[in-house]
């Protein structure tokens, strides 16, 4: 698909049964990944806090304007919009978790201060990597429902509904083959919660080198600031 022209809704999704996905999910996340990050207690400056969440609101406006209820359309400059804006949110919430994981190593600062510091790291982690993931697998939002499936990118992840095609009718209806389904960004999120809890791919699997280093960096940073967690929580009630 050219990237230079805006997708059409017409002409290029005549061959698709899908519906273009809604915006609010994935802004509704973004948004309280944004707001999570910004109040965090941290010793970075609050300037350069605000400053990545300043950047990353203008691009979210940008793409909202480009998109405003559905994304049906998309051109090269706006794809690498939307992915400066994922990769822009989990890189700066990485230098917040190394710096909670230090702080929780020397044991500075007030301990519950420190212990909520961690939850709000831990939840946007777990947006900013499902909407890396979202952005990233079989060509983004877009192209997902808008070209043809033959000519998609390699899938990253495999979801439970593209092997539901033999199973039993009533499941069989809502799978891939059948209905046209494509994952959203409640798939991804509830994929990337389930990856930091369970340390470990659940209902859907990698397929990609880059889809398991990843899930693999997101297991790591849930396992180890779980880990530390408790045991600071342990030492307050002791």
């Amino acid at each position: 698909m050219n990237r230079d022209a805006p997708t059409s809704t017409d002409d290029d999704r005549r061959d698709r049964q899908v519906a273009p996905e809604h915006r609010w999910p994935a802004l509704i996340a973004t948004l309280v990944a944004l707001v999570a990050y910004a109040f965090l207690p941290s010793i970075i400056p609050p300037f350069a806090r605000w400053a990545v969440v300043g950047v990353c609101v203008l691009m979210l406006v940008v793409l909202i304007a480009y998109n405003p209820h559905h994304l049906t359309r998309e051109s090269r400059w706006s794809r690498r919009v939307e992915i400066a804006l994922a990769v822009l949110i989990l890189a700066a919430n990485q230098v917040a978790f190394v710096e909670t994981i230090v702080r929780l190593l020397n044991k500075h600062g007030n301990g519950s201060e420190l212990l909520l510091a961690s939850l709000q790291v831990w939840i946007t982690n777990v947006i900013a990597f499902a909407l890396v993931y979202w952005t990233m697998d079989r060509g983004g939002p877009v192209s997902r429902v808008t070209v043809k499936r033959s000519e998609l990118p390699l899938a990253d992840f495999r979801f439970p509904q593209d092997e539901d095609k033999d199973d039993i009718d009533e499941v069989a209806r809502g799978s891939s083959q059948v209905m046209d389904w494509v994952p959203n960004y409640i798939d991804y999120f509830y994929f990337s919660l389930s990856n930091s809890m369970a340390f470990s791919p659940t209902d859907t699997m990698p397929l990609t080198h880059r889809a398991k280093l990843l899930m693999s960096l997101e297991s790591f940073a849930g396992f180890v600031l779980l880990a530390l967690v408790i045991a600071r929580a342990v030492s307050l009630i002791g």
